[in-house]
């Protein structure tokens, strides 16, 4: 039995950051979508629904805080994973009132934020694992 795919968008404004993603999330399995603004974000969450957003805090426009906002808006289970550049702990701090799982701070390890990942979309288990019991 074949698994829907799991989506993961990812929400930055430096390209370097969304490729490097992308190329991670997609090699673990998952459907990746990009966005470079909040504008675009909203438009992929309302038309593919992601089950994981990667969002970047400070985004030109509109920032991670309004994106987070209307993510949860559109649809309250999605997951939002925030990143940021520096320790803006205020806005973190609200970040998670609104919904926030978690946060990474830039630059992040590309393993711990993988392993994130894959814990929330698959519950923890490693890839190659088989499950014990009936």
């Amino acid at each position: 039995m074949q698994l829907e795919k799991k989506k993961v968008l990812i929400v930055d404004d430096q390209n370097g950051i969304r490729v490097l993603l992308m190329e991670v999330f997609s090699s673990e399995g998952y459907v990746t979508f990009q966005a470079p603004n909040g504008k675009l974000a909203l438009e992929i969450v309302r038309q593919e629904s992601p089950d994981l957003v990667l969002l970047d805090m400070k985004i030109p426009g509109m920032d991670g805080l309004e994106i987070l906002k209307h993510i949860k808006s559109i649809d309250r289970d999605i997951k939002v994973i925030m990143m940021t550049a520096y320790g803006e702990l205020d806005m973190i701090k609200e970040a998670t009132d609104h919904g926030a799982l978690m946060h990474f701070t830039k630059p992040f390890d590309i393993d711990e934020m993988r392993m994130a990942v894959n814990m929330q979309l698959r519950g923890g288990e490693p890839k190659n694992r088989y499950a014990v019991g009936s």
